[in-house]
Parts: C-alpha cells; sequence; structure tokens
C-alpha cells in the first residue's frame, strides 16, 4: 500500500513524503518537497499524487518530474472589425504557471561560503560539507540529513556514501585538517596568545557502558552513560581544539592533553592558558609550568582567610567596590603559609624569588558581595529550619550534628560572610608582564568558551549521542566542531545568534517553475534587512 503523508519539520514547514506499507512496517519511498505555506503545498501534494498515479499505471516512474498540468485562461473580448476587417482569431489556451519545487539556496551559498572562506574546503569532500551546513541549519539524524538539504536546494548523497564519509572523517583526519585550517584563520584574524579552556559532558540513550561511555559526574545529575569533551578556544570564542575522554574522567585531567596536541600540532612555544576553577589542581599547574605555559585559574573562595591573612590583619575586612589585592598563594593546599602577617606590604610574586607559591589577585565587587550575602542568607535560614524540625533534616551547609542534637555552624557561617564578595585568581604570570586588572579581564573572557558550549548543546545539538562506537562518535564531533567554527564566524560577522541568521535568511525562498513547458529558476526579492545580513556574511575579516 502507497499513499501520502504529510509531516511538520522543525523548521515550522510542511514535508510531503511518499510511504509504502511492507510487512506491517512504513518506509519513506520519496521525500517530494517541503511547502511554506498553502500554495506550494498544494502544489506538492497534487505532485505525489501524480507519482503515485503514474507509478501504479505503469507510466511514470516515482524517481521522474510529474506531468505538468494546464488551465485555462479566460478569453479576452475583441474589439469589432473596422471597415469589414475579418476579426482577430480568438485567443487560445494557455498553461497557467506551475511551482515544480521552492527552496533556501541564498541560506545554504551563504554558509557554505563561510566554509570554504575558512579554509574547510582542503578536506575535499562535499557530503561532508552538506553534513557540516545541515547540522549548522536543522540539526538532524543522518538518516534525516537528505530531508533538510533537499529544503537548501541540494540532492543528498544516499545513506550509505553519507555513512562512509563519517568513517573517511575518521581515518582521514579531517579534524587534523579543520584544526589547522582554525588555528590559521584565527592567527590572521586574532591573537592567539591567550586561549580559553573548559570541559562539558555529552551523554548518551544507552542503557550500558563501555570503554569509552561511562557514568561519572554529570551537573544535571544524569545517571546515562557520558563522554567529556573538552574545547579550547581563542579569546572570542572561535574553536581552536577539540577533545574527548571518558565520560568518569575527572576534569582536571583533560586539560593538559588538549593543550599538548595543541602545542604538537602548531609548534607553539608558550602561550596563556585561562581556565575556571575546576581545572585548580597542583599538578596541573605545575605540569603547565614546566611545559613553559603561562596560566591564570579560578581560585576558590575558601582560600581567601589565608591568602588575605596578611590583608585582614593590617587593613581589617572592609573592602571597597573594585579593589584588588596581589599577593601570592601556596602551590600545596596545606602547606606552611607563605603570606607573613607580620609584613604590612603584599608580597611581590616571582618565579625564583618565592618558588614555593603562585601569584594571587583578589578582587571585590558590591554586586556579588550583595548576591553572596543573599545566598547566606537564604542557606542561614535553611540551616535554621533544619535545626528547628521545621524541615526535613538533609545535608544542609551550616548544620553542625553532634551525636542527636543539630545546631548552627557560627565559625562557618562568619568565615562565609567574611569572604563574601571576593573572587580570586591564580597565575604564573608576574606582575611586571601583566597587571592584576589585565589578569581578572582575561579570565572573564571565559563567558565565550561557555557561549560555544551552549551553541553546540543547543543550536547544533550535539547531544544526546545516538552513536555507539568511539570512531562514530570522534566524527559526529568534528562535524560538531567544523559547524561550531562556521557558526561562530557567522555570528561575530552579523551581530546575530546564528538562530536569528537561519530566522531571517531561510524564508528567502528560491523556486523552479514551469511555464508552457519551460523550467526555469527562479530568485526571489531580498529586502534590504535580509540583504544586510548576507553582505555581512560576505565580510573577509572577523571584528
Amino acid at each position: 500500500m502507497v499513499w501520502v503523508r504529510r509531516v511538520r519539520t522543525a523548521s515550522g514547514a510542511t514535508a510531503v513524503q511518499i510511504v509504502e506499507s511492507v510487512n506491517g512496517r512504513r518506509r519513506i519511498v520519496r521525500h517530494v518537497g517541503s511547502a511554506h505555506d498553502e500554495v506550494a503545498l498544494g502544489l506538492l501534494m497534487d505532485e505525489a499524487a501524480d507519482l503515485i498515479k503514474g507509478d501504479q499505471q505503469l507510466e511514470l516512474d516515482l524517481g521522474l518530474q510529474a506531468v505538468s498540468r494546464y488551465a485555462p485562461l479566460i478569453p479576452v473580448p475583441q474589439p469589432p472589425a473596422l471597415f469589414g476587417q475579418t476579426p482577430s482569431r480568438a485567443r487560445g489556451w494557455m498553461p497557467a504557471p506551475l511551482l515544480r519545487r521552492s527552496f533556501s539556496r541564498i541560506l545554504y551559498d551563504a554558509i557554505g561560503g563561510v566554509f570554504d572562506e575558512l579554509g574547510f574546503d582542503i578536506v575535499g569532500d562535499d557530503t561532508f560539507r552538506d553534513l557540516v551546513i545541515a547540522r549548522i541549519v536543522e540539526p538532524t539524524s543522518l538518516l534525516d540529513v537528505d530531508r533538510v538539504l533537499s529544503d537548501l536546494g541540494r540532492v543528498a548523497a544516499s545513506l550509505s556514501t553519507r555513512k562512509r564519509t563519517l568513517k573517511r572523517a575518521q581515518d582521514g583526519r579531517y579534524r587534523d585538517l579543520i584544526a589547522k585550517a582554525c588555528f590559521t584563520f584565527a592567527q590572521a584574524s586574532d591573537d592567539v596568545s591567550l586561549v580559553l579552556y573548559d570541559v562539558t559532558t555529552l551523554y548518551f540513550e544507552a542503557e550500558k557502558e563501555d570503554d569509552l561511555r561511562k557514568v561519572g559526574y554529570s551537573k544535571e545529575r544524569r545517571v546515562d552513560p557520558q563522554i567529556v569533551v573538552g574545547l579550547l578556544v581563542d579569546r572570542t570564542g572561535f574553536p581552536l581544539e577539540i577533545g574527548c575522554f571518558e565520560g568518569n574522567k575527572a576534569e582536571t585531567l583533560t586539560i593538559l592533553p588538549v593543550i599538548k596536541s595543541f602545542q604538537a600540532r602548531h609548534g607553539i612555544e608558550g602561550m596563556v592558558i585561562v581556565a575556571d576553577a575546576g581545572m585548580l589542581s597542583g599538578a596541573n599547574l605545575r605540569e603547565l609550568d614546566d611545559a613553559g605555559f603561562s596560566f591564570i585559574v579560578g581560585s576558590r573562595q575558601t582560600t581567601a582567610p589565608l591568602d588575605l591573612a596578611s590583608h585582614y590583619r593590617w587593613h581589617g575586612t572592609v573592602f571597597t567596590d573594585g579593589q584588588m589585592i596581589d599577593t601570592i598563594t601556596p602551590k600545596h593546599r596545606g602547606a606552611t603559609p607563605v603570606n607573613d602577617v607580620n609584613v604590612k606590604a603584599e608580597p611581590v610574586w616571582t618565579k625564583t624569588g618565592t618558588p614555593a607559591s603562585w601569584r594571587a589577585v583578589w578582587a571585590y565587587s558590591a554586586k556579588r558581595f550583595a548576591r553572596d550575602n543573599r545566598t547566606l542568607t537564604a542557606q542561614e535560614d535553611r540551616a535554621r529550619s533544619v535545626i528547628d524540625g521545621d524541615k526535613p533534616a538533609r545535608a544542609t551547609r551550616f548544620v553542625k550534628t553532634t551525636g542527636t542534637a543539630r545546631t548552627l555552624d557560627e565559625t562557618a557561617l562568619a568565615r562565609a560572610r567574611k569572604v563574601a564578595g571576593l573572587k580570586g585568581y591564580v597565575t604564573n604570570i608576574p606582575a611586571t608582564v601583566m597587571a592584576p586588572g589585565e589578569v581578572i579581564s582575561s579570565y572573564h573572557d571565559l563567558w565565550h568558551v561557555e557561549q560555544s558550549f551552549r551553541m553546540s548543546k543547543t543550536d547544533l545539538q550535539a547531544r544526546p549521542f545516538f552513536a555507539r562506537t568511539r570512531d562514530a562518535i570522534e566524527a559526529h564531533l568534528t562535524i560538531v566542531f567544523t559547524a561550531l567554527a562556521v557558526s561562530r564566524t557567522i555570528q561575530d560577522r552579523t551581530g546575530l545568534s546564528i538562530r536569528k541568521v537561519l530566522r531571517e535568511l531561510r524564508p528567502l525562498r528560491s523556486a523552479t517553475i514551469e511555464i508552457n513547458g519551460v523550467i526555469r529558476d527562479a530568485e526571489p526579492a531580498i529586502p534590504a534587512d535580509k540583504q544586510a545580513i548576507l553582505d555581512a556574511i560576505r565580510k573577509p575579516a572577523r571584528h
């Protein structure tokens, strides 16, 4: 049994498909096209009906165009003949224009132009290019890519070819080529002496673990198998390197492999690595320092009393908004304090003069203090409710349990309020090279890598994963990594989110029209605001 069905797509269009039932299972015979309005939908439904009818009569194969349909025009009345002349013959029948298909070729060409400009055409694989563009426009499964590409005016490669492309992406080391092209582009467009690093987790719709997919720490408290992904970007968020690790691997153990891979690939001698407090481990910092790298990492707030002991003694616990204290912190937690409280002046860090310590910069913000103070007050209120029995006893901060008795931990609460509003940064860059304010502003650039991760998870839908083998997972990450580079470039040039760019440009539909047996392609009229977006995408360099 064969029939026509309509399916609503993620972009809001209506896909028309020819479907057959084989042994009780549905199979898509052909994707006829996608319509964005009722007129186009009606034409596609008629075309699908003709395809089915022709196939049943053994007159038309399902891969051919439908027979064109003709409709009469209303004859135009002729004026009366003058001076006995014979009236001209009445106008005959004329075929009505027929819309064969419509597609977003302008959007495809715009994204493809950025892909080529970034140097990614070095892989020489059109199917890989199509998979990247489809991932940007409408992330979907490998099976459904043909529908997305059809809506962009492209004839997709077969499913078996797409699968072979994923294998080539891994065997052919496409990621090496893409990463080198990214570095070349970033180096020409911006300063890559400072890079940002962060990690995230991507989960799988799977029940069992394997050598790579393992249950590990998840911020969303998921218990699904996952992998850990490390991403290295420049200070604007443009991706430079990506790494894949076992799902139960500690975040602190991922930064060095990614940095060393990046260093080996491009032969970089020294650069500044910026990471958040999750990367703060003594072994990591020592290895980065020994390898000749500079680093800026976030410090945990609990170390503030030790680092600022001298400041507290000589200046008290009151800070002014924006105040910065440049001091030192021990390399090893639990080690002998390196800050002498008997000296009023803060110590100056140097690699040889203070070998047991790192440089620490602490900054106070009145806005951060207000936020921290509200949080601490809420935690104190909850602790008192638990102590009074108004709320169930769970692991609650500032509740001290002695036997069966519960009391408020006044000491811990006072210690927490003492450091409210403070944020610390640890680095091995001397003050003569980088001032405290520059250390802080460099660290604050980390939001760019966080934004790139959000793009990969939402706009590019890098998760959940449905791949099973490591090679397939790595190939998928290569596509996401490439799509992220293209998307970031488009965003930088237009000043709009990639989602907004797609929403503005995808309705610009080219069309294939048949008039009186002649088939022509027609381009859409482009409003000025849409043309401005297209012009911005084609700019030769990032800002």
